[in-house]
């Protein structure tokens, strides 16, 4: 389910994140943006027109250069977006050069997460803020058992996609507090619905 990866054809994920019920989580994560925002993965560009004002520009990050032309085609969020194409393992902007980094159904494809994480601490000022929201790792055990199974397959139809990361271990290993999190299945399949909805800072 995510955003970063580049596959020629219509992905499975892709289609999916236009889903109307992913609206309220967009418009929460999103809503909490502030000041030099970088958005990892930004995708075709969905995430855009949920900026508001308290943000002051976007740093919209993608590496898929068919994504990042969709992008640029999206509603106009009325502020300042600059895009650049770019693996988040290797973000090319300065050390404590932004505000917020949000990532939406993202963590799941990029390959060297842990990497991608160490950057996106390394990016933030201190006292910025890591927004999220993801699916990921469930806590019950015959869920987790498909999500393993699946995950071989799905990876290969959905552009690199894991249904069995451990979210909030994976960021809380990349140096960052979580202060929220909110957990739940949203309706749909189980080993590809729990979902991961919070915020974390840079320790």
């Amino acid at each position: 389910m995510g955003f970063y990866s580049d596959v020629v054809l219509p992905r499975l994920c892709d289609l999916s994140m236009r889903n109307e019920r992913l609206r309220p989580y967009r418009e929460r994560v999103i809503g909490s943006a502030e000041g030099r925002v970088l958005e990892i993965g930004v995708g075709s560009g969905l995430n855009l027109p949920f900026y508001g004002p308290s943000v002051r520009e976007v740093l919209a990050l993608e590496p898929a250069p068919e994504l990042l032309a969709m992008a640029r085609r999206a509603p106009d969020p009325g502020i300042p977006v600059s895009f650049i194409q770019a693996s988040a393992e290797s973000i090319p902007l300065d050390d404590k050069s932004v505000d917020t980094v949000v990532t939406t159904w993202t963590l799941c494809t990029i390959p060297d997460a842990a990497t991608a994480i160490a950057e996106m601490r390394r990016v933030l000022k201190p006292g910025g803020k890591l927004l999220f929201v993801e699916h990921g790792l469930a806590p019950d055990a015959g869920v987790r058992w498909w999500q393993d199974r699946l995950t071989p397959i799905w990876r290969r139809v959905s552009g690199g996609c894991h249904l069995n990361r451990p979210i909030r271990s994976m960021i809380e290993g990349g140096g960052f507090s979580v202060e929220r999190v909110v957990t739940g299945y949203m309706p749909g399949p189980r080993p590809m619905t729990f979902m991961y909805d919070g915020s974390a800072r840079p320790e």
